[in-house]
């Protein structure tokens, strides 16, 4: 039995154990929000059934949670634009550091420009609410 035995068990049990974790968690999550879901579109019909007026609450409603999720996209692009242009400055500048006589820092345009580009669309050309 070679000597590395026992770590290579520890690490095959520890990454089969972390997927199978993956796993069940997506597959619990996915069912919370398929539950929340139905139940939520049981209550708008409920709603929308009512007589007179009840379906105007749940119009608003409908409005308000698209007005909400176009506004978290956003600030998602937003974030996600941040965290690429600060990659792309630091991988510039750790490229630097580490080749000092050719200029391939340059590579670390290549983030540093797609996390303007994420910037410019959530800051100037994204729908408005």
């Amino acid at each position: 039995m070679p000597a590395n035995f026992p770590l290579f068990v520890f690490l095959a049990v520890g990454a089969l154990s972390f997927f199978a974790f993956l796993a069940v968690a997506t597959w619990a999550g996915t069912r919370l929000k398929e539950r929340e879901a139905f139940y939520e579109s049981e209550t708008l019909k409920k709603f929308a059934d009512m007589q007179g007026g009840g379906a105007n609450p749940v119009l608003e409603l409908l409005r308000e949670k698209e007005k909400i999720a176009r506004t978290k996209q956003t600030e998602g692009i937003k974030l996600g634009g941040l965290v690429t242009l600060a990659s792309g400055i630091g991988l510039m500048i750790f490229i630097a550091a580490a080749a000092h006589s050719r200029p391939a820092f340059l590579v670390g345009l290549i983030p540093l420009l797609v996390g303007l580009a994420l910037l410019a669309y959530a800051l100037f050309m994204a729908p408005k609410d």
